[in-house]
């Protein structure tokens, strides 16, 4: 009986040991990265490239590479281009990749300290590889997918090859002092619930992550947006109150592609308001909590949030907000040379005009409808015309026919910035 007893508890011994050894961080897919690189460059041979990043990079890759390629869509071709076309680039970022190694170690330290701040936190992994150079981390279920080709780069990096100002922006304001920073803010996000539902939603999610980060490693965090959003924190409070209970995600986040110094600040508002609600709480530990646990698809719960946070002083008046947003909206004023849902239409017609209320953008979003692709009669989108107002559609039709399509809001602009009023504008017809 004591036999089995003691060995009961070594093997709840080694149960513990095993857990403690256990690592948040992993960083064998930049070593085998660095080695399908060293032999895709070795041969001009086409196929033997595809077989050394299939066969020493995908296939042997942890489970964050069949993560990255599943959110991002990778695929060995584009590795392979990347590889070929920026030869320069991969010289000058290749030590600093390098560097995530002794990240790691930094990395297990600061997790263990979220988890001290926040007893709930659930078990999640980050996993450094090279990506597509086009993203610098993202979270897939409870694993953190980190770009490090892009989260490294610094000013020093070579961005002559790229075309186009948007990587050339990231790297010349890059820090790979950073990389402890991005990786927390982005395990962060493994511990969040719900799909926002407006650009307040965004930028609390965002925003609840980078002071998160900055919280754990006890110093602020330095980034262009927050930097930029301090210096202009009174003029950007009075846009962001004006669009924040809409959803147009693009002007706060994801658009430095654009918007250069300019980007993403949402990110900023976000962590003003976080930063606000901590510091006006009584229990910091519950404030940790609700930052990082509010439901994200609750309206209510974001708005209690954003006024406990006392970002604006006066409060806000949600209804007359979303009214005011409304009014600027562009909306579909008239459609020639038939009325919409026409049932006597000629089958001769060549072309459909759509106007709108407001000088429109070129982005236009146009889908079939709940009748069909047999019943969608657009062949090509001709262009817009009177000065941007009328939207020109060429189609083909046939007699005694009906017909339809669909413009989806968020396709559809005004050149003020403003989407389509009506989520689903659905146009229906009938020839004669």
């Amino acid at each position: 009986m004591k036999l089995k007893l003691f060995s009961a508890f070594l093997l709840f011994l080694i149960h513990i040991s095993v857990i403690a050894q256990r690592k948040f961080v992993e960083t064998q897919d930049l070593r085998n990265y660095w080695t399908a690189f060293d032999s895709i460059r070795s041969t001009k041979d086409y196929a033997k490239q595809l077989d050394f990043i299939n066969r020493l990079y995908i296939k042997p890759g942890t489970p964050g590479i069949a993560a990255f390629v599943k959110a991002r869509g990778y695929t060995d071709t584009l590795w392979v281009k990347n590889i070929n076309a920026y030869p320069k680039f991969w010289a000058s970022i290749r030590s600093n990749t390098l560097k995530a190694f002794e990240s790691a170690a930094e990395l297990e330290k600061q997790v263990k300290k979220l988890k001290k701040i926040y007893p709930d936190l659930k078990p999640a992994k980050i996993y450094f590889a090279i990506g597509g150079l086009n993203t610098g981390g993202t979270v897939s279920a409870n694993n953190v997918l980190i770009g490090t080709e892009m989260v490294t780069g610094d000013s020093k990096t070579d961005v002559s090859e790229f075309e186009g100002t948007w990587l050339k922006n990231i790297f010349s304001n890059g820090k790979p002092s950073s990389i402890v920073y991005l990786n927390l803010h982005e395990y962060v996000h493994t511990q969040q619930k719900g799909v926002t539902q407006n650009v307040l939603g965004q930028s609390i999610r965002e925003g609840s992550c980078d002071f998160i980060a900055e919280l754990v490693l006890g110093k602020p965090i330095s980034t262009g947006y927050l930097t930029f959003g301090r210096a202009h924190a009174d003029s950007i409070k009075k846009e962001f109150k004006k669009e924040m209970f809409s959803g147009l995600y693009d002007h706060w986040f994801y658009n430095g592609g654009s918007n250069g110094d300019k980007a993403d600040l949402g990110y900023y508002v976000g962590y003003e308001i976080a930063k606000g609600y901590y510091q006006n709480a009584r229990d910091k530990k519950q404030a940790v909590k609700d930052l990082i646990s509010i439901d994200q698809s609750s309206e209510a719960a974001t708005d209690k949030l954003l006024s406990a946070s006392g970002y604006f002083s006066g409060g806000v008046n949600k209804d007359s907000l979303i009214a005011d947003y409304a009014a600027k909206q562009p909306q579909v004023s008239g459609i020639s040379p038939f009325a919409n849902h026409s049932g006597n239409v000629d089958a001769d017609l060549k072309e459909v005009r759509i106007t709108f209320s407001k000088p429109m953008a070129k982005s236009v979003s146009i889908n079939i409808s709940n009748l069909g692709r047999d019943h969608f009669p657009l062949t090509k989108v001709k262009g817009y015309e009177n000065d941007n107002r009328t939207l020109v559609l060429e189609m083909e039709l046939v007699p005694g026919k009906s017909y339809g399509f669909d413009l989806t809001n968020r396709g559809f602009r005004s050149q003020d910035g403003y989407v389509l009023k009506d989520e689903l504008y659905n146009v229906t017809f009938t020839t004669k």
